[in-house]
């Protein structure tokens, strides 16, 4: 009974202070990417290498999916768009490795305080199938990110043969990101070191 009491007083009585907690909020962001197919080039998904007769064009490694999903974390955390960090107008990151750009991300949220819950995205493609390298895909920007394979989520969907994706001529994807993170946002844009290694 006494400590009864005691927990009922103390309970009316305590006011929790807030004004040291840092205030959090669950934050959503989206991305969009898309490549046209060429000759004489590495098919490179999600870090993956994906035996095909054609790969993708780009400045880059021109990994459409890992450009999707930075991009996406990027925008949760209210940051500009890769082409910010990574212009494609360096010359000096030519080639650049996509799995770079997806650290560089992480590596963003970390200095912002921000904690990556997980990521959904979408491949749009007739060609290849998808599905053989899902698997290798998942567990490799679960890498690049710090993240659980159980965080991530690769999913492939075709055009229906209809427009210039319907086509072949070259693949989409889209991507979402949460991440929680102070409520008030980046006070400044963090600065990134454009680096092929």
């Amino acid at each position: 009974v006494d400590q009864c009491r005691f927990v009922v007083h103390t309970t009316k009585h305590f006011q929790l202070n807030t004004e040291n907690f840092p205030q959090k909020m669950i934050r959503t962001g989206q991305g969009y990417d898309v490549h046209t197919f060429a000759p004489n080039r590495k098919l490179i998904l999600g870090g993956v290498e994906i035996p095909h007769d054609k790969g993708l064009t780009g400045h880059s490694d021109a990994d459409v999916l890992s450009h999707a999903i930075s991009d996406a974390l990027l925008g949760a955390m209210g940051l500009p768009d890769i082409g910010h960090y990574f212009p494609p107008t360096d010359a000096s990151i030519e080639g650049i490795d996509s799995q770079i750009i997806l650290r560089k991300c992480r590596e963003l949220a970390d200095e912002l305080g921000a904690t990556i819950h997980n990521v959904d995205s979408t491949i749009v493609a007739e060609q290849p199938k998808i599905l053989p390298h899902r698997a290798k895909m998942i567990a490799q920007i679960a890498e690049t990110l710090g993240l659980a394979e159980n965080q991530v989520n690769v999913k492939a969907t075709t055009h229906e043969l209809m427009g210039a994706f319907g086509r072949g001529e070259g693949m989409a994807a889209m991507a979402v990101a949460t991440v929680d993170m102070a409520v008030s946002g980046p006070s400044r844009l963090p600065d990134i070191k454009t680096s092929k290694n």
